[in-house]
């Protein structure tokens, strides 16, 4: 049985980003069908537009508790101005959900464009979207959440996208800082939660492809996984997906962390010395 956290309530107001596809607009969907006032945001364009008449279409008052305000999450003077709007409109925030984010590919010695663009989206968006909207929330004394989209690859930081992994494991970071911050704060009304997914078939992910791998879980899925977890009360929501389960999850991160413990070399689950002792870790 689902516990329906209190922020979901009919009448509060989300703020998404990254709405404009994938889990962003799954998890607008969901709110839709909570009763709640749903503000989508992404890059101004044809997709955003779409979003909200799909979305508008599923909630009661339509265009009345569903609006769109094209933001670019890299620019703090934006979100500033998004904060403003949704003030304006609907009077204080219930949910923030910061799930923007973009995955260019980098290399180490690549074009500086492609790491400040994954810095700016993927970890200073999400900075910046807490801070800029978290004192509202904490002011007005009702319950609030604060969702943080990281990624695994900002846990066991895999080799190939340098830039992506050290923007998602700021994000992990930053929101471990910010819940620390939010239960020490007298009337804890926010939490935040830290939304970790699995494998899952996104405009980002896609890399050309059409259908859905059969390993890969839906949006909706993970948006799914992610309302049971934060009713459990979960920070981290480590998401599983059809390819791997919470076991090799937690035996990939252990790995990872016992690097530093064991003296290791960086990264030794790729490191040809280390990898069959990692396949029989993972086995046994």
């Amino acid at each position: 049985m689902t516990i329906l956290h209190n922020a979901f309530a009919q009448d509060n107001v989300a703020v998404v980003t990254g709405a404009a596809s994938g889990i962003g607009l799954a998890a607008a969907r969901k709110f839709a069908s909570f009763g709640m006032s749903v503000v989508l945001v992404d890059l101004d364009g044809e997709k955003l537009g779409a979003a909200q008449s799909e979305i508008a279409a599923l909630a009661k008052n339509g265009n009345e508790q569903i609006v769109s305000i094209p933001t670019d999450v890299s620019k703090l003077d934006e979100l500033e101005a998004l904060e403003r709007a949704v003030i304006q409109r609907f009077g204080r925030v219930h949910v923030l959900m910061n799930n923007a984010g973009v995955q260019p590919g980098s290399a180490m010695f690549g074009p500086q464009a492609n790491w400040d663009k994954v810095f700016g989206v993927n970890l200073m968006g999400v900075v910046n979207g807490s801070r800029v909207f978290g004192s509202g929330m904490l002011a007005h004394g009702e319950h609030g959440l604060i969702i943080n989209t990281g990624s695994k690859q900002g846990i066991t930081t895999p080799p190939g996208d340098p830039a992506y992994n050290v923007s998602k494991a700021g994000v992990k970071a930053f929101t471990e800082a910010l819940q620390y911050e939010l239960r020490n704060t007298p009337n804890g009304n926010v939490s935040a939660h830290l939304l970790i997914p699995g494998f899952v078939f996104t405009g980002l992910t896609a890399n050309g492809r059409t259908e859905k791998p059969s390993g890969a879980w839906t949006p909706e899925q993970t948006v799914d996984f992610m309302i049971d977890s934060i009713g459990n009360g979960d920070f981290y929501i480590l998401c599983p997906d059809g390819e791997v389960n919470r076991k090799t999850d937690e035996k990939r991160i252990l790995w990872a962390a016992s690097d530093i413990v064991e003296n290791r070399p960086p990264l030794s689950r790729w490191h040809e010395a280390y990898s069959d002792d990692f396949k029989s870790f993972l086995n046994s």
